[in-house]
């Protein structure tokens, strides 16, 4: 990164910045910073991912060739792929305009210094040499040098892979997409847009996190096969046909039902659909989703791990007392306090409510800073003569305590409070002949949330295991986590005392709350769930959350917390309600469950169509579908239904295995249809039956199969879903009455075909499920 480095204009004052003036000339000459980039693909290329696909292209080309034999009707599949390519457009697009509007909520600002004034603009509106102000929790929008620093330490993991702490002096360089840890800074900003660090490397990508989706792993696993099977197996049949009528217009006709039947072109529509609409509602509940593989990880999650503030509490921290030492007053405390808080102005929660409390600067000179950070959990400085100061968790700021302290500490701790020390010592921090003295204790509360408990009780019926971790005293953390109800709360251990290679794998079995948790500590623990096999979520809202949310399978932020957190975050909550979780939750299994109910149905019509097209290679017989037999069956029994049934509340918990339940329904369904067009096929020979008429029972039969399995699929019913399927029913019947000409279907009132069909439709239902049945016990 050394290459990288530049210096600072000379002149540049950090506490005057750039002038208005300044500013324009760097506008006008296109020096400006460049929009983050969208969560979201452009209009355009929502046009051509969904036009532009091999099913398409395979479809266009079997549509040539019907055009070519000069049966126009039977181009009717052509328009409900069309439909379906519309649709797949219309809701991706209403699902962009969704997120795309939250975004922009939820996008950090950057504090300037402009001609003296510290301002907010929006990261398009930086130019060079702008005299950035950066704290604990932002984002470094821009390569920029340090001008001035109150002792800055930054997280460079997303440029590098290290996730230490790197402390940064006067003229070094801070790079974008890094995060500010600790301190504060006046940063030139040196390199912008397409110029910047970030811009330009390329291992940042490898540092991304890839949702993990089962769901899109199983519906590619399958197209890929697909994609290796319809062209060959359409050829091979083609010419079969052909070799056996010479009749090139029935064996096109035959060869495009096969190939129009391989094709699942409805379940990667679905599935688009359902994250789309799963999208769009989570945002109408203010919850941005920024991976829609991410609806599909949440609803798989078997342990959430949260911080207590802002979660299980609602984050308005209140100083609920002051207790001086002895041989100290109240309002010492309050002047040592005071004197830290307006020196550093830290922007986290505790250093607010101290603010809120201590609303008078005593106008301190400080001679040094240290800034807050999560590792060593205090901040201060030091006041020249007056000596140094520091506040922070009693035992991060001593190594020993009198007993008697100690338990008075805990006691307050037991009793739900977050306890502070303010401690002094006389000189500089580094003076090693002086000892820290304990000047007083500070006591904050925090009020648990309305809907906690309602919340973590959902979640325990769910099946969801709840774990709190979080730089608190562990005991504060037990009390507030009892409070809310949370099962095991009282098992909690203090992480501050675990040592230097603890086994956490044997720790996330053992506790439920960890206090004083370090960053790294976080992901640890994060990694030991996994290990254990956890499907795990992280919510926090802190840049010392980010490396337990980015190594988390899913990771929920806040809007209120930093640019460090929502940057790396899957969900943002922009209400800041963590009981959001549960409709996100919600949204999810509905998701996923209605998709695995319905994909059973669109891969019925794929797995028969492959197997009666290597059948009827070798069979002396026409193919027993056309393709506009197919587009009633596709119609009636999956596509409408199956819209209807993928927005059905559904919301048990997610078991896996996609693929395997699926193919629960879709393989016994498949085996019935070739099963039935076989045998009418024999019976057609016997009875003297022409093509037509066997044809129209194949499509008959199939029909029936379909809507048995979509019985079977659509339970438990309810009133809405009885009045569709009968609906449907009655269409597919009236369809054989009243439309048969349309759809080259024969008249069923003939005697022979009658013989034939009414065993066959009465045998569906127990045949069905005998296959079903004996399949599972096998797969057992």
């Amino acid at each position: 990164m050394e290459e990288n480095k530049r210096k600072p204009i000379e002149g540049l004052n950090p506490y005057l910045g750039l002038t208005q003036k300044e500013v324009d000339e760097r506008d006008r000459l296109g020096l400006k910073n460049h929009a983050l980039k969208p969560l979201t693909r452009s209009i355009k290329r929502i046009f051509a991912d969904n036009t532009l696909t091999l099913f398409n292209l395979i479809n266009f080309t079997i549509a040539c060739f019907i055009i070519y034999t000069g049966s126009y009707k039977n181009l009717l599949f052509l328009g409900v792929a069309l439909c379906n390519t519309a649709m797949g457009i219309f809701q991706e697009i209403r699902a962009k305009r969704q997120v795309d509007k939250l975004t922009i909520l939820t996008e950090g600002k950057v504090r300037v210094v402009r001609e003296g004034k510290e301002i907010e603009i929006e990261q398009e509106e930086l130019v060079l040499d702008d005299v950035m102000l950066v704290r604990r929790g932002d984002q470094a929008y821009a390569d920029g040098v340090v001008l001035e620093t109150t002792g800055l330490e930054v997280d460079e993991s997303q440029l590098t892979g290290e996730a230490d702490a790197v402390i940064k002096k006067q003229g070094d360089d801070v790079f974008s997409g890094s995060f500010i840890l600790s301190g504060t800074a006046h940063v030139q900003a040196t390199a912008i847009g397409a110029d910047s660090f970030v811009s330009k490397l390329s291992l940042e990508v490898k540092q991304e996190k890839t949702a993990y989706s089962e769901l899109l792993r199983s519906i590619k696993m399958i197209i890929r096969v697909l994609t290796f099977v319809i062209v060959p197996l359409g050829v091979i049949l083609f010419f079969s046909q052909f070799s056996q009528s010479q009749d090139i217009n029935a064996a096109i006709l035959g060869t495009a039902a096969a190939m129009i039947g391989m094709i699942p072109e409805g379940l990667v529509l679905l599935t688009s659909i359902a994250l789309a609409v799963g999208v769009v509602n989570l945002a109408r509940k203010k919850v941005l989703v920024k991976t829609m593989p991410a609806i599909e990880t949440l609803a798989r999650v078997d342990v959430l791990c949260l911080d207590k503030t802002g979660t299980i509490t609602s984050g308005n921290l209140k100083v609920s007392e002051i207790l001086p030492e002895e041989g100290f007053t109240q309002a010492d405390v309050e002047e040592g306090i005071s004197a830290i808080i307006y020196t550093l102005q830290d922007k986290n929660s505790t250093s607010l409510a101290l603010e809120r409390s201590f609303t008078e600067n005593p106008g301190w000179d400080a001679t040094a800073r240290f800034p807050f950070s999560s590792d060593k959990k205090w901040s201060g400085a030091s006041f020249g003569n007056r000596g140094t100061y520091i506040i922070g968790a009693p035992e991060f700021i001593f190594e020993t305590l009198p007993a008697e302290k100690r338990q008075q500490i805990d006691e307050f701790a037991k009793s739900g409070y977050r306890v502070l020390s303010l401690a002094k010592k006389a000189g500089a921090f580094e003076d090693s002949t002086q000892r820290l003295e304990l000047v007083g204790l500070v006591l904050i509360t925090d009020e648990l949330r309305e809907e906690a408990k309602d919340t973590f009780r959902y979640f325990k019926e769910q099946g969801v295991s709840i774990r709190v971790i979080s730089g608190d005293n562990p005991a504060t953390v037990s009390n507030v986590a009892l409070q809310a109800e949370i099962e095991g709360s009282h098992r909690y251990i203090d992480m501050s005392q675990i040592g230097a290679n603890p086994d956490y794998e044997q720790l996330v079995q053992d506790y439920v709350v960890f206090g004083r948790v370090t960053p790294h500590q976080k992901k640890h623990l994060v990694q030991a769930f996994q290990a254990e096999g956890h499907t795990v979520a992280m919510t926090g809202d802190g840049v010392n959350d980010v490396l337990a949310l980015k190594e988390s399978n899913c990771s929920i932020a806040m809007a209120e917390g930093s640019d460090a957190s929502k940057s790396v975050a899957d969900f943002v909550l922009i209400n800041n309600n963590f009981d959001s979780m549960v409709s996100v939750l919600k949204e999810g299994r509905r998701v996923i469950n209605n998709i695995e109910r319905v994909a059973s149905l669109y891969l019925i019509k794929t797995i028969y169509s492959v197997i009666l097209t290597v059948i009827y290679t070798f069979l002396s017989s026409r193919y027993p579908f056309q393709p506009i037999q197919l587009s009633p069956i596709s119609s009636l029994t999956v596509g409408i239904p199956s819209f209807f049934l993928a927005i059905k509340p559904n919301y048990k918990r997610i078991q896996g295995e996609f693929l395997k339940k699926v193919l629960h329904n879709a393989l016994p369904a498949a085996i019935c249809v070739v099963t039935y067009v076989l045998v009418i096929n024999a019976l057609g020979g016997l009875t003297k039956l022409s093509f037509a008429q066997t044809s129209t029972l194949s499509v008959l039969l199939t029909g029936t199969v379909c809507f048995t399995t979509l019985i079977a699929v659509a339970k438990p019913f309810d009133f809405k879903i009885k009045i569709l399927i009968t609906l449907l029913m009655t269409a597919f019947v009236m369809l054989f009455l009243f439309a048969g000409s349309i759809f080259n279907l024969a008249s069923l009132l003939n005697v022979n075909m009658i013989m034939v069909y009414v065993p066959l439709i009465l045998s569906v239902y127990p045949f069905f499920h005998f296959i079903r049945a004996f399949m599972l016990r096998f797969v057992k």
